[in-house]
């Protein structure tokens, strides 16, 4: 069985870094999301703002105290879920296999993602630098062999930074863990691990199985565990498929509607290859196009083809003449994709056109 390669991607002070983004004058002040009025609490806040002490959950008046200069705002969650959607779409063009654990965070498995010649490592770069050029914020990540040690390694250079952590790499690193890195400890559980003398994965390891699992029972075998480092759970994904789509963005613009024709049969060649491993028993209800010009002004448009089984080049042409009426028109970007009947069959979904 191969290596597993995951990585977690985690956005940074995420509410923060979309109000930062949408109004560069937020950049250089200690910005709290949330925390209004007399009775409102910090969502998140941006790094000036922790330097002060400023943390989730903490009272805005309690924040205020800290730092007299705290610029807050209302969240606008209907914001973040958009900008959220942008994320996630990227990291499924990586692989299908991905678990969302909230709107800022995600783990991905790329253990048989065969691009970037196969280096997880060079995946995770890749990714942060598109959400950083298409989306406008800054992701950390973590790369290690299973979910566990991949969070840590995302939170070990925040904000905006890359751990690796590799197989060989795992004894030494989780050693001198401090215990209140592992999942699940929290402020209980790490003060019963400090009197028992365990402040280390360390010291967890020199303890055994046997005197953890008689102090916490069932906890105390998950504790041993990633002490040493181990975690098997899979990357669960549970999304009912929607669509299939492929798209690419060119690195000249496309000069015109014959450029477009010209690349229309790798495409769909692609879409076809996605389909047989993603929708190979879904009906296809739906044929669509996406254009991005190269004003960035980005248009779809879909039509009903219930007959269509494997589509072909031309299915999509009267769509692609139907949505791009100037033939001179300079193409930055072109997708094409399906949409299936509703179907309540849970197989993994590629989004890349939400």
């Amino acid at each position: 069985m191969a290596q597993r390669k995951i990585i977690h991607v985690d956005c940074d002070c995420f509410y923060a870094a979309v109000e930062m983004r949408d109004d560069p004058s937020l950049r250089e002040v200690p910005l709290a999301v949330g925390g209004e009025g007399g009775r409102g609490v910090v969502t998140t806040c941006n790094y000036r703002a922790r330097a002060f002490g400023v943390r989730s959950a903490m009272p805005g008046s309690e924040a205020r105290r800290l730092c007299p200069g705290l610029v807050t705002v209302p969240p606008d969650l209907a914001r973040y879920r958009a900008v959220s959607q942008q994320v996630m779409a990227i990291l499924r063009e990586m692989t299908d296999l991905v678990e969302p654990l909230s709107l800022d965070e995600a783990f991905l498995d790329v253990t048989e993602v065969e691009a970037f010649r196969g280096s997880a490592t060079l995946m995770a770069r890749h990714l942060r630098e598109r959400i950083s050029q298409e989306v406008g914020i800054t992701v950390s990540a973590g790369v290690a062999p299973n979910k566990f040690l991949a969070k840590i390694a995302s939170d070990w250079r925040k904000p905006d930074g890359l751990f690796v952590i590799t197989p060989e790499d795992i004894p030494a690193f989780v050693w001198d863990l401090p215990v209140e890195k592992l999942f699940g400890v929290g402020q209980v559980t790490a003060a019963r691990l400090h009197a028992m003398g365990v402040k280390t994965c360390g010291d967890m390891q020199a303890s055994g199985v046997e005197v953890l699992a008689g102090k916490f029972g069932k906890q105390g075998y998950r504790l041993f565990e990633m002490a040493h480092g181990r975690d098997d759970r899979p990357v669960v994904v549970s999304r009912v498929a929607k669509s299939v789509s492929v798209e690419r963005t060119f690195s000249q613009d496309l000069p015109d509607r014959h450029a477009c024709d010209t690349v229309m049969p790798s495409l769909v060649a692609d879409l076809n290859l996605r389909l047989s491993r993603k929708g190979r028993h879904k009906p296809i209800h739906k044929l669509f196009v996406k254009i991005r010009y190269s004003d960035f002004s980005t248009h779809t448009l879909e039509r009903v083809r219930d007959s269509v089984t494997e589509p072909e080049p031309e299915d999509f042409q009267p769509l692609l003449e139907e949505l791009m009426p100037r033939t001179d028109r300079p193409v930055r970007l072109l997708g094409v994709g399906v949409r299936f009947r509703n179907d309540d069959a849970p197989v993994t979904q590629l989004r890349l056109f939400d």
